[in-house]
């Protein structure tokens, strides 16, 4: 396969908090076009898979590779320039502040004030029922809401690839849902996803290709149609 096809590429990488282990020899990718998944139970690694990406962690082996530049050992700060953006587990909004600062936050460092107008506008069609809520606190919104700021502030930085830890935990089905049509919408709109879930029917129902992680180890890798009818993942993950 041609690097010219692959946005993100992890091989071989290890982790580890301190001397304790937790990712395992992990390789991976996501091609260009593509929202590809790592579904697993609480506890499997995702979350370290993510933050090991946008450089929170720095893996004890192995390559991370964005558009076939090595990334490895950058800072978060570096890395974010390049194309990558994170929605991570929880939102971690900017409780006080309002939701038009959060949106623009997410731009802090981009110098296209023009393209960064356009792009607002952008986020808000993908979210509209956030156009009435800019001049408020994101912290008094629903849980719903607050994901949906999350998500249009990671936009808010022109990515080429995002990161999605656990979008949908805790948020009620319709808003699920709400999720789950605009990750379609933005691998349409050309930034490539990653998608980390504890939710795996949603998550094979919106990606186009997965991966199995447990216990820190790619245990089954697959397009994302074949994973869920396969009966392992059935029985483990889909409560089928």
């Amino acid at each position: 396969m041609s690097t010219d096809e692959i946005s993100l590429e992890l091989k071989n990488v290890s982790v580890s908090y301190g001397k304790v282990p937790v990712l395992h020899d992990i390789s991976l990718r996501v091609k260009k076009g593509q929202v590809v998944t790592v579904i697993g139970a609480n506890g499997a690694g995702k979350s370290t898979l993510m933050k090991t990406v946008c450089g929170l962690l720095k893996p004890t082996r192995g390559s991370v590779r964005l558009f076939g530049q090595e990334i490895n050992g950058l800072d978060p700060d570096q890395i974010v320039p390049r194309g990558i953006s994170l929605v991570p587990e929880g939102r971690r909004l900017f409780g006080a502040m309002t939701v038009r600062e959060n949106l623009e936050m997410g731009a802090y460092c981009r110098r296209d004030a023009d393209a960064v107008t356009r792009d607002f506008e952008r986020v808000l069609a993908f979210f509209p029922d956030l156009k009435a809520k800019l001049s408020v606190e994101a912290g008094s919104l629903s849980g719903g809401q607050q994901q949906m700021v999350a998500v249009a502030r990671a936009l808010m930085s022109a990515p080429r690839v995002m990161l999605l830890d656990e979008p949908t935990i805790g948020l009620a089905p319709a808003i699920v849902q709400v999720i789950a049509h605009v990750i379609s919408e933005i691998r349409d709109s050309g930034v490539d996803v990653l998608l980390v879930e504890q939710n795996a029917e949603i998550a094979l129902d919106v990606a186009d290709y997965g991966y199995v992680l447990e216990q820190g180890r790619i245990v089954l890798e697959a397009p994302a149609r074949d994973l869920a009818s396969n009966v392992e993942v059935q029985r483990a993950y889909l409560g089928i």
